[in-house]
């Protein structure tokens, strides 16, 4: 996987969701390409142990907590003086509905909120190196429905959380396109694929698909990660800023409501406001 032409030697990439799955071998591939990787996890064995792997710098954070993402955040701007790329792959599905100590749908808070607040925290350090942001969606934005005025599903059914968590990774491509609207950093969001992890594992859809196929469901997590790690290493990305990647390629199928005019804009200005954010941000 690793090209001459990839060199990442000197970048110092921030990795969340890094300790399992495609996030695990995204931080792999990353360090062997010769990047400083900061390994941010929420199990504190898992995260240490890639990091000490792969020459990298451990971090803990859960999502479900925003206190953490703010530890986390100034955390690394203690430790680094530069980021060249934040690449938010940290998320998940819930199939029962909870709600977070901050009073936010699980779902919601992780796969949106979290890293809405980490990147913006992050964001003065990344444009002052000229880094970029890279966040995991997903081809189920096509089953999301965006309502602003129920953010939290309180409204809706759950059915099991897919509409719900499609719903985030909508919001993710909305966030994406914002953040290159508002700042002009360089930012993608990618679906990689239906990757073999435990994502989603306690769902029913996936335990029945799982034993159909005894276990040999979705792509391998290497191949799962490499959009992150060409959105990561190419200089330059061959795409409109704010694109969302159907895998390798530019520009993947997106929900009607990724069009919607305003949409983008009210979902930061609300985002804004739920994480404390209002009055502190320059965009």
């Amino acid at each position: 996987m690793t090209a001459p032409d990839d060199d990442l030697t000197g970048k110092t990439i921030v990795l969340t969701g890094a300790s399992s799955g495609l996030g695990r071998a995204a931080a792999i591939e990353l360090a062997a390409r010769g990047a400083e990787v900061a390994v941010v996890g929420r199990n504190p064995e898992r995260t240490k142990a890639i990091a000490e792997a792969i020459g990298g710098s451990a971090f803990l954070a859960d999502f479900d907590h925003l206190d953490q993402v703010r530890t986390l955040a100034d955390d690394l701007l203690a430790r680094y003086d530069r980021i060249d790329v934040l690449a938010n792959n940290a998320g998940g599905l819930v199939s029962r509905r909870a709600i977070t100590v901050d009073g936010f749908e699980r779902t919601f808070q992780s796969n949106h909120l979290a890293p809405f607040l980490l990147t913006n925290l992050l964001l003065p350090l990344l444009v002052s190196t000229g880094g970029r942001v890279i966040s995991t969606a997903s081809g189920a934005n096509l089953m999301g429905r965006l309502d602003l005025d129920d953010l939290n599903w309180e409204k809706r059914a759950w059915f099991g959380g897919w509409q719900a968590y499609g719903t985030t990774k909508l919001e993710t491509i909305l966030f994406i396109e914002e953040l290159a609207r508002r700042t002009g950093i360089a930012a993608y969001s990618f679906h990689p694929g239906f990757v073999a992890t435990s994502f989603g594992a306690d769902a029913a859809p996936l335990k029945i698909a799982n034993f159909i196929s005894a276990g040999r469901l979705g792509l391998r997590p290497e191949q799962g990660a490499a959009p992150l790690v060409y959105l990561a290493s190419a200089d330059p990305v061959k795409a409109t800023n704010g694109a969302y990647f159907d895998r390798m390629k530019a520009n993947g199928a997106t929900n009607r409501q990724a069009d919607q005019p305003g949409l983008a804009s009210a979902l930061w200005e609300r985002s804004v406001e739920l994480v404390g954010l209002a009055g502190k941000l320059a965009a």
